[in-house]
């Protein structure tokens, strides 16, 4: 039984499966689709939503220390996943990575723990897509009933509430309008997330560049509030949980690692696509965070739009702006949602391949090139829960899920580089072990630092994923069937 659970795939074979054939799946993705990608999942939810809340709640104005704590943490396993992405280029992510390194147990738990990222990440960024366009619908006159613009239940305190509404309507909107243009093909979609990227970027200097002139460098002091006594509220533990908060921000540039069976030079173009487009946000996220608490105070940040805020409080000053940041979001959260159902259908695909799930979600697309019954799966899954749940409850989850994923990347290549040193690496991981292990000691210690409420949360997610492991993936893993 112990062998059924640890065997392990041959790197050999899943290479052969990305080869000539590759799958089904089309090679259309250039290193610039790759870093837009990146950019594309980065840039939404952190930098408009999280980046007050966590300021106000933990950190204060240094919360620009998170953003760095975070950002080292992510480039240690950016590296890491720069060279599996190049060395392994499948659809799948760290599921195949581990698959190969840590065997078919580890491997299913990993991909139910991204199924959980990219599941609870698309549906809270949607949740955020319809408050911004309702905002601005209402800006506009138009103003949609009640019963359709909100979740339909709410937790509060203990209990689980009825709001009242039928559906959040917007937010299950933006699902399915996204999963059309990913139905479409890779390229189509590439092609509508670059237009996206260009829109928001341009937003986000424009907030940068013209609100350096409205800062009070009086709201940066004190830089580092003093702590109130309570584990993470403000003080050094303050930046640390916010480190583990702000996390949240970066989830996305290890999607693109989901993708790297459609890109048309893996082993030179995913290591780029990766590190560039998270060097660049880290920029950004810095920026914007330093601009934000020199306009306003920290303690009024606690706020769904932060950035709105701050416009609102420079009088006339900005005002002009204001129209453009709500579009900016819009754009910003909608390419998010883009490359989270495109990672999570490729995490679908890639188990199914492996016989752990129904084999409907590998099939391909004869036309389009990409596993449409995966992603319709994933579009009706994440309306469900975007259309029913709020923000908070989907939102908790996310930031541990991607520090598990970033924590096993990091220790397989540590793994990978002892039982199998031969093998052929286009990139390599710099200075290995200490990248890896410090990477994800610095995962494991904002993961310590999240809430319990949290972790209860992780198990829960945990024994439901190893129920349908024994219940249905072990019995008809492909591996397991040759034994």
């Amino acid at each position: 039984m112990i062998d059924r659970l640890f065997k392990k795939k041959d790197i050999s074979i899943v290479l052969n499966e990305a080869g000539s054939s590759n799958g089904g799946l089309k090679r259309s993705l250039t290193a610039t689709n790759l870093v837009a990608l990146g950019i594309g999942a980065i840039v939404g939810t952190g930098i408009f939503v999280i980046t007050g809340q966590a300021a106000a709640s933990y950190a204060g104005p240094a919360l620009t220390i998170s953003f760095l704590i975070s950002a080292l943490g992510c480039v240690m396993a950016g590296l890491c996943y720069a060279e599996f992405a190049a060395m392994i280029p499948v659809a799948g992510s760290v599921y195949s990575y581990s698959y190969t390194t840590m065997g078919e147990i580890l491997a299913w738990f990993i991909g139910w723990i991204l199924i959980l990222e990219y599941l609870f990440a698309c549906s809270s960024v949607a949740v955020g897509w319809s408050g911004y366009m309702m905002s601005l619908l209402d800006e506009w006159g138009l103003h949609l009933p009640d019963q359709i613009s909100y979740a339909t239940f709410d937790h509060i305190g203990d209990n689980w509430v009825w709001t009242g509404s039928i559906i959040n309507f917007p937010a299950v909107f933006i699902v399915a309008v996204v999963s059309a243009f990913l139905i479409g093909g890779i390229k189509q979609s590439a092609l509508v997330n670059n237009l996206i990227v260009v829109v928001k970027v341009s937003v986000i200097l424009l907030f940068i560049g013209f609100g350096i002139s409205f800062i009070d460098t009086g709201n940066w002091h004190p830089y580092i509030p003093e702590n109130t006594g309570e584990f993470g509220h403000y003080g050094w533990s303050g930046i640390l949980r916010g480190a583990g908060v702000v996390f949240y921000a970066y989830l996305g540039f290890d999607a693109l690692s989901t993708a790297a069976q459609e890109a048309r030079n893996p082993q030179k173009d995913m290591p780029k696509g990766i590190l560039i487009s998270l060097l660049v946000c880290a920029l950004l996220y810095v920026a914007v965070t330093a601009v934000l608490t020199g306009i306003v105070n920290y303690k009024e940040l606690d706020v769904p739009a932060p950035i709105a805020l701050a416009i609102d409080s420079t009088g006339n000053g900005l005002s002009w702006l204001s129209p453009f940041i709500k579009l900016g979001a819009i754009a910003g959260l909608s390419s998010v949602i883009l490359v989270m159902m495109l990672g999570q259908s490729r995490i679908y695909y890639a188990i199914s391949k492996d016989g752990l799930l129904p084999k409907t979600f590998s099939k391909v697309h004869s036309k389009h090139g990409v596993p449409h019954n995966a992603t319709i799966f994933a579009s009706i899954i994440t309306g469900i829960f975007a259309g029913l749940f709020p923000l908070h409850v989907l939102s908790e989850l996310v930031s541990i899920g991607t520090l598990m994923a970033f924590t096993i990347v990091c220790i397989s290549i540590v793994v990978l580089r002892k039982t199998q040193p031969d093998l052929k690496r286009p990139f390599r991981t710099p200075w290995v072990p200490f990248i890896p292990l410090l990477g994800a000691a610095i995962c494991i210690i904002q993961m310590v630092a999240l809430p319990w409420s949290t972790w209860v949360r992780l198990i829960g997610w945990t024994i439901i994923g190893f129920i349908i492991y024994f219940t249905y993936g072990i019995k008809h893993s492909n591996l397991n069937k040759k034994l």
